[in-house]
């Protein structure tokens, strides 16, 4: 396994994790079939989601895999009026990863992220390390150490 941006910040910090590789399958991104095909929790693998928003620059917000993005509530929590979802030919600019490859460590610039309160129910969390394929799984507070995050009500 090669190692990724995301998994050096987080021996750097000396964070613990584990990884999980996956068979990723670019014609379907569902986060279900990644649980179901690793026998875990859809509530524990967190997607990663890159949104601009009207008045700050780029974000992105953190949930679990069995909710959806409140735009509302992410704009409420960022202090914007409105956000929206980045285009996916922009992640790679904005971010310096691909669509199906997002982590929340390790972007270009550093950027806020919004972390969905229910991670604050788990143990730990997975959360896409870097590259299509590769999950790493820590405890929540941990994110906390190595990035710029904040609890924050995003979903509906």
């Amino acid at each position: 396994m090669k190692k990724t941006n995301a998994l050096r910040i987080l021996d750097q910090h000396k964070i613990e994790y584990e990884t999980l590789e996956y068979s990723y399958d670019s014609e379907n991104l569902d986060v279900a079939k990644i649980a179901a095909d690793n026998g875990l929790l859809l509530e524990i693998i967190y997607k990663t989601l890159v949104l601009n928003g009207d008045k700050s620059d780029t974000i992105m917000a953190v949930i679990p895999g069995d909710r959806h993005l409140s735009l509302k509530k992410t704009a409420s929590a960022s202090g914007n009026k409105k956000v929206e979802m980045a285009a996916i030919k922009d992640l790679e600019k904005l971010t310096g990863y691909i669509r199906g490859g997002c982590s929340p460590l390790g972007t270009k610039k550093s950027l806020q992220v919004y972390l969905d309160i229910n991670a604050q129910n788990c143990e730990k969390i997975f959360v896409n390390a870097g590259t299509r394929g590769l999950l790493f799984s820590c405890a929540p507070n941990d994110l906390f150490k190595v990035c710029k995050v904040e609890w924050a009500d995003v979903c509906d």
